[in-house]
């Protein structure tokens, strides 16, 4: 499945991640390494192929190559990709021509061919032993335990600590979603716990700290309570890894006590199988698993959940307003049929009190921002075009229906310069 590579070095900029992706999309398998070093990965790789990918010449980098005596010396066939050539016509041209007349290439890389190769893969590698998954309801966590499910099936327990900041019924959801497929899930509600430990707290990377703490803690206690396991299992997908700077393609490596995650808990190693995918991919593979159609397209999420969405102290009071705000928010883009259009939508409760009148009662309630943003890859976005009619609709009924707010405005910023998320 691999033995057919194309090397993508990146030199900065934003264009690698999407070259990378349209080399996956043609059915070639590439990876992406930094420029730093680069020769001794492709003489230990030999690819079909190097797409220099970003602004080569910009690298002043005594460790970078030179991409026409360095590079092209090693006489695999080579294409220089810049920033500025994602917009010409003849890109997706161009990539075609380089894959299979230059290179002779195959399209041997897909999802329906990883997800027999990695299965096969796992069984062989985990046998007889048990794996311990931290579950999220994720879409990431969500295809990794199906396909696990799939591997290893009763040797595979998944955790599912409810901290209790996600969306509106999201956690039923999702326990109802993998009802049927037999996995072991155990969810663990601590909700009034994780509250209680974020009583006072505003500032955003302390909220994150608390929660991660927190949440080691109680999967802590629930894995105890569940005997030895040999292996942990991560969604980590192929952004994180280029987001860490991170490189490789193991699927099972030896690993300890792994950052973050419980420290009185001894693991033999850690399993990773979407390290090497894409967030398309993670989503085309839940399909060939059979995953349901909810799961697969759930938005991304950031892990705090909704206490990072609520601007300041996280009270039940500010929780309750900020789901049911929420709730409404999604609930009319997929019925304005926009859902598909919009990668992420959600919103965010500010800690901005406005007057405001509810018939003939002055009020003094919260300001509701809505977010909602198009990407491809999350590490740039533009906000969605949503249709006033939508917004004024959505503004209407979340004022009405919900208590508290008597205020909606639209982030209308792209990231950069701005994050998709507020905190």
């Amino acid at each position: 499945m691999k033995k057919q590579i194309v090397l993508i070095i990146d030199f900065g900029g934003q264009c690698t991640g999407t070259v990378a992706r349209k080399v996956r999309e043609l059915g070639v398998f590439c990876e992406i390494f930094p420029y730093k070093k680069i020769l001794e990965k492709i003489k230990k790789l030999s690819p079909a192929g190097i797409i220099a990918s970003g602004e080569p010449d910009a690298s002043k980098d005594e460790d970078a190559p030179g991409i026409e005596a360095d590079i092209a010396f090693c006489g695999v066939p080579l294409l220089e990709i810049f920033n500025e050539d994602l917009q010409k016509d003849d890109f997706n041209e161009k990539i075609e021509k380089f894959l299979f007349k230059d290179c002779r290439c195959s399209k041997s890389w897909s999802m329906k061919i990883y997800k027999e190769a990695v299965i096969k893969e796992i069984k062989d590698h985990i046998g007889e032993k048990r794996v311990l998954q931290a579950f999220s309801g994720g879409v990431d966590s969500s295809v990794l335990a199906a396909l696990l499910s799939k591997s290893i099936g009763d040797r595979l327990v998944c955790i599912f600590v409810d901290h209790g900041f996600m969306r509106k019924n999201e956690g039923d959801e999702v326990e109802a979603a993998f009802s049927d497929w037999g996995i072991n899930l155990i969810r663990v509600d601590a909700r009034e716990r994780f509250l209680s430990s974020l009583a006072g707290v505003e500032d955003p990377e302390k909220k994150r700290k608390i929660i991660g703490e927190e949440f080691i803690r109680v999967f802590e206690e629930a894995a105890e309570k569940l005997g030895h396991f040999d292996y942990l299992a991560q969604g980590t997908i192929y952004t994180d890894v280029m987001e860490s700077g991170a490189t490789g393609s193991a699927v099972v490596k030896s690993h300890h006590n792994v950052g973050g995650l419980p420290k009185n808990i001894e693991f033999d190693g850690l399993v990773e199988p979407l390290k090497m995918l894409f967030k398309s991919e993670v989503k085309e593979l839940g399909k060939e698993l059979g995953l349901a159609q909810n799961l697969i397209e759930r938005q991304t999420f950031p892990g705090p959940g909704l206490a990072v969405r609520i601007i300041g102290e996280v009270t039940q009071e500010r929780l309750t307003i900020l789901q049911e705000a929420d709730s409404i928010f999604r609930e009319e883009i997929e019925l304005a049929k926009l859902g598909r259009d919009i990668n992420m939508y959600f919103a965010v409760l500010t800690p901005i009190r406005s007057v405001g009148f509810s018939g003939e009662r002055r009020t003094y309630d919260y300001t509701l921002a809505l977010r909602a943003v198009t990407t491809t890859d999350v590490m740039s976005a533009e906000f969605a075009r949503i249709p006033y009619d939508i917004l004024a609709k959505v503004s209407d009924r979340i004022i009405k229906e919900v208590e508290g707010i008597n205020r909606v405005v639209y982030d209308v910023t792209d990231k950069p310069p701005s994050t998709i998320e507020w905190e």
